[in-house]
């Protein structure tokens, strides 16, 4: 199976730190990257993780605080400096298209990268060429931000054992796939009858949000979710204030959601150590990790193998 991992450049809210970079979180799916909030200094980051421009395929910004979208303008240009053959999104909300505007024109370069605008006016499913869906929800945060899902589309398992009792083989089977229905002997066999759904992999990413339903609904059975958690719960009026969540705050999305294993990030600056965000989340839901720059999270194999 390809590989479908998180490779995390950054996970400091609103200002780098010695040891944080601001926010940036590369998904590879299959062999397509798909990049997340890239904040200051992610170009130099992905160098660091082995990523390149020409991996790049989309481009997802939540909203337009600094920390989650000035490196946009550097990853732009590499993309240009590198002549990426291939179209590459940018979706934001459309709310910054000026913010938008400022960044891919930020300095003088020669543009010759296939930037692809995308900015972002509803709810759903994304209109674009992609072999999975990219679903956005509104969050709530302090300015317009949304959340993102990568949904892989279901698709079938064959099973072996009831092919072979329906006497179904050869180009058999994949006229079966293509058509629904093959003819073996004197009756027909249905795809239903020799098949089971195999339910696609789904990744969430909520970031800069108060706790809200529409976390939830980002997560809802996902594989894997990246989820913000700025604070500890001792701050859970500040965070929330402030349009943040707590540790908390990301596991009751992650439990709510049904959610297999969580990724918590973008802490506080007055937080050197990221222990007491497992600790907390983990009395709500078991399965998560405090991750570090640098860190990768495989998305976990199917349960259905």
């Amino acid at each position: 199976m390809s590989a479908r991992k998180l490779v995390v450049l950054g996970t400091s809210s609103a200002v780098p730190t010695r040891y944080r970079n601001h926010n940036g979180y590369a998904l590879q799916w299959d062999n397509e990257v798909l990049l997340f909030d890239p904040g200051d200094g992610t170009q130099r980051q992905m160098l660091h993780a082995g990523l390149s421009a020409t991996q790049l395929k989309h481009i997802c910004i939540s909203h337009f605080h600094g920390d989650h979208c000035l490196g946009l303008a550097g990853v732009l240009q590499r993309i240009s400096f590198d002549v990426v053959p291939h179209e590459v999104s940018v979706l934001y909300p459309a709310s910054g298209e000026e913010y938008f505007e400022r960044l891919r024109h930020a300095s003088i370069y020669w543009e010759r990268g296939k930037i692809v605008p995308t900015p972002l006016t509803d709810e759903g499913v994304v209109d674009i060429a992609a072999p999975y869906d990219i679903i956005v929800k509104r969050l709530s945060h302090t300015v317009e931000a949304f959340g993102y899902r990568v949904q892989e589309r279901d698709g079938i398992r064959m099973l072996p054992d009831k092919l072979r009792a329906a006497g179904v083989q050869g180009r058999a089977i994949s006229q079966l796939i293509a058509d629904g229905v093959v003819r073996v002997g004197d009756r027909d066999v249905h795809l239903q009858d020799v098949s089971v759904v195999r339910k696609g992999q789904s990744f969430a990413f909520v970031m800069d949000t108060r706790y809200c339903e529409a976390a939830v609904e980002l997560a809802l059975g996902a594989d894997l979710v990246v989820c913000e958690s700025t604070y500890l719960d001792d701050k859970a009026e500040q965070a929330k204030e402030r349009g943040h969540m707590t540790a908390k705050d990301a596991a009751r999305v992650a439990k709510e959601a049904g959610a297999r294993r969580l990724v918590l990030t973008h802490f506080s600056q007055q937080y050197p150590d990221v222990q007491a965000f497992v600790d907390e989340a983990k009395e709500i839901h078991e399965d998560c990790v405090a991750v570090e720059d640098g860190d990768v999270v495989e998305v976990p194999p199917r349960l259905d193998g």
